[in-house]
């Protein structure tokens, strides 16, 4: 299939259609890494707890539970991981798509048509577009659907400004976002106001949404500029990792650039320490808001991981290792749509059920682990065989 066809459809980077241009294998070893918690990760460990608890166990089980509300745990980060992968992918996949002679126009279709697929298939995974029932369709309530948005907006600022401009808008969206959530009042609470059922990012989402919103505490509508801001840390991210930069020197401000988002979204959070509670100033952790001290946070974390998994799969060469992570990476979408539209936790039942009645309470781990190792094998075959979906 001619390249430029098999790039418009199934959205295959330039590095990854033609193997020559030199795709960085960290990328689809941290997306898969990322992708191991969605489809799997959470049941094996969560299986692990319960057949040994232990301290151990239990703080692992913790980390990978969301807080309710104000706070930061270990999935707090996967799905602005995601979006961050998604922000350091950009500048590959755009910037050569310029080289080649693209004209804007042409990127711009693209850019819209990919953002389209994308909301339609978060309807798809979570919005009950499926079931033909205008009563449960949701609109706007999906992982899918937050990348479509803060890649259009990231797309519409890298193509239009320069890296330095591109740094300045990405903070000014986390200040903006900030301001509009701390001084524009909403009916009967006013301002500054970031309950759980009081806020003003799920004030839009209920008037713009109405009955086709989720009537759940996440906010998508106000929290696209977030979710924006978090696409371009990755943009920013990309940006180096594609300069003629030495490799030490990437890793050390991939590594300064995370412990700086780190120290910043803590401040402002106020967590651990930071301006003593000074409100308006302090802007709390909330994931469900994607508040910009949580953009942040998660950026920084992302920054860093981003820093290790280069420096040990790029730099340093090992890359055998990262292999089992590259295979779910490199089919990420694919595997994220397969595991909302079918259920694969009791795919492997026929091959353990009969162990059962020997390993005790050990069956919560082996029934998950073992239908992780079916789906990672759709997935090896999938990569053997060069299929690879995107969009």
């Amino acid at each position: 299939m001619d390249l430029e066809i098999r790039q418009e459809l199934f959205g295959e980077s330039p590095e990854q259609a033609d193997p020559a241009a030199g795709r960085l294998a960290s990328i689809d070893a941290l997306r898969g890494f990322d992708m191991f918690w969605i489809v799997g990760g959470y049941y094996i460990f969560a299986g692990l707890h319960k057949a040994m608890d232990v301290p151990a166990t239990a703080f692992i089980k913790k980390q990978l539970t969301h807080v309710e509300w104000e706070g930061f745990v270990f999935e707090d980060l996967i799905m602005p991981l995601f979006l961050f992968i998604v922000g350091v992918v950009m500048p590959f996949s755009l910037n050569k798509r310029q080289e080649r002679g693209h004209s804007k126009l042409r990127l711009y279709v693209h850019i819209i048509f990919r953002t389209i697929v994308l909301f339609v298939l978060g309807m798809v995974a979570a919005g009950n577009l499926l079931a033909f029932d205008l009563s449960k369709l949701r609109l706007y309530n999906n992982t899918l659907q937050s990348i479509a948005a803060g890649y259009l907006i990231a797309a519409v600022i890298m193509l239009n400004l320069r890296i330095s401009r591109q740094v300045v808008v990405t903070a000014a969206l986390l200040i903006l976002f900030w301001a509009l959530m701390m001084f524009v009042p909403i009916p009967e609470h006013g301002a500054g106001v970031l309950e759980q059922d009081a806020n003003l990012a799920q004030y839009i989402d209920k008037v713009i949404l109405g009955r086709f919103d989720d009537g759940l505490n996440y906010t998508w509508i106000l929290s696209s500029i977030t979710f924006a801001a978090t696409v371009m840390l990755g943009v920013l991210a990309g940006h180096l990792l594609r300069s003629d930069k030495k490799e030490g020197a990437k890793v050390v401000l991939l590594m300064a650039a995370g412990l700086g988002c780190l120290v910043l979204g803590s401040l402002w959070a106020d967590w651990p320490v930071g301006f003593g509670k000074l409100a308006p100033v302090t802007f709390p952790m909330i994931k469900r808001l994607w508040t910009s001290s949580f953009t942040l946070f998660a950026g920084g974390l992302s920054f860093v991981l981003l820093a290790l998994f280069y420096l040990v799969i790029d730099v340093w060469g090992l890359k055998k290792w990262a292999f089992g992570l590259v295979v779910i990476g490199a089919n990420a979408i694919f595997i994220y749509m397969a595991t909302h539209l079918f259920s694969f936790r009791h795919i492997s039942d026929p091959f353990v059920n009969g162990l059962d009645l020997f390993v005790g309470p050990w069956k919560e781990l082996i029934h998950p682990l073992a239908a992780f190792v079916v789906i990672w094998l759709i997935m090896c075959y999938m990569y053997r065989k060069k299929t690879f979906i995107k969009i």
